[in-house]
């Protein structure tokens, strides 16, 4: 069932709950990385950078799942195929040293959203996509890049 009218007004209400609900590690993480103690540093930042990367790779599933199921051009090869880059940039981005690999994986969802825009725009992916799409990325790479700092 849509949400209706506010924030995030189309989009399914169970989609909406768990999108938010996985902020929560991106936002957690970000924080403890940056007023938590010194010796957890490490461990933070390294658990931001897969959880980042997890819901990179993610996301790329989630184009796989809209050209399976007969969205836009359905399970052709241009769809299929952007659908694994999510996955191969974050698997590249996991090979970077501190802190780049955090700037990669944020740099990847905002690219990822950008390029969501445009399959929603040629009917890849249900027209909500966006709205939710929207909120998450930004909280989602902007607590990677307050990482970077930490």
């Amino acid at each position: 069932m849509a949400g209706g009218r506010g924030f995030m007004g189309d989009v399914p209400d169970a989609a909406r709950l768990l999108g938010l609900a996985g902020l929560i590690p991106f936002v957690g993480l970000a924080a403890l990385a940056l007023v938590g103690p010194a010796s957890w540093s490490d461990t933070v930042l390294k658990a931001l950078a897969y959880y980042g990367a997890t819901i990179l790779a993610f996301m790329g599933g989630c184009r796989w799942g809209f050209a399976a199921a007969g969205l836009g051009r359905g399970a052709e090869l241009g769809p299929l195929a952007w659908a694994v880059g999510p996955s191969l940039w974050a698997w590249v981005a996991l090979m970077l040293p501190p802190p780049f690999e955090k700037e990669m994986l944020g740099l990847g969802l905002l690219i990822l959203y950008v390029m969501d825009l445009r399959l929603t725009a040629e009917g890849g992916a249900p027209a909500w996509w966006p709205q939710l799409r929207l909120p998450l990325t930004l909280g989602a790479a902007a607590s990677l890049f307050a990482a970077v700092w930490a």
